[in-house]
């Protein structure tokens, strides 16, 4: 007998005027960073900036490589960061902004799925929720885990 399994996902979207304070700071930093951005092949920057709990931002982009597959992510550059310089504190929320040849995004731009599955070990390890901040020039789209992002996902409980 076939069993169907239905998934859904929630998320907020609205302009960026109806953001907190914090969030709009957190967009900013990652709108930021897509300025130095090393994207010479796609002219495709991506920026991404984390809140960690102690209040620090810090923030990355996507760094290309002629050998495509040599190259690594905004979100995965600055969650590896943080967790190199700050290994203790806990990610509160990712926000990630896309500007491309000048001009920010229409649309949303999502994390691959690298990407995910290492904003998921961030959450895991932390045993909290992180929130990710999705900015286009339309609007924020804003989901309160990555797990809304990576349904069914592969994570540390399958290996005990």
């Amino acid at each position: 007998m076939v069993k169907e399994i239905n998934l859904s996902t929630k998320i907020a979207v609205y302009p960026l005027e109806e953001c907190t304070e914090t969030e709009k700071k957190l967009i900013e930093a990652a709108k930021k960073a897509t300025e130095k951005a090393y994207a010479p092949y796609s002219g495709f920057s991506v920026g991404a900036a984390l809140l960690l709990e102690n209040g620090e931002i810090v923030s990355g982009n996507n760094q290309e490589n002629a050998a495509y597959p040599s190259g690594l992510c905004a979100e995965r550059t600055t969650v590896f960061y943080a967790n190199a310089n700050f290994p203790e504190e806990k990610v509160i929320a990712i926000a990630i902004a896309a500007n491309h040849k000048g001009s920010f995004t229409e649309d949303v731009i999502t994390p691959c799925g690298a990407c995910r599955q290492v904003l998921l070990e961030t959450e895991n390890r932390f045993h909290s929720p992180m929130k990710v901040l999705m900015y286009s020039e339309k609007g924020v789209y804003v989901m309160e885990s990555i797990r809304d992002l990576l349904p069914l996902s592969f994570g540390d409980e399958m290996l005990k």
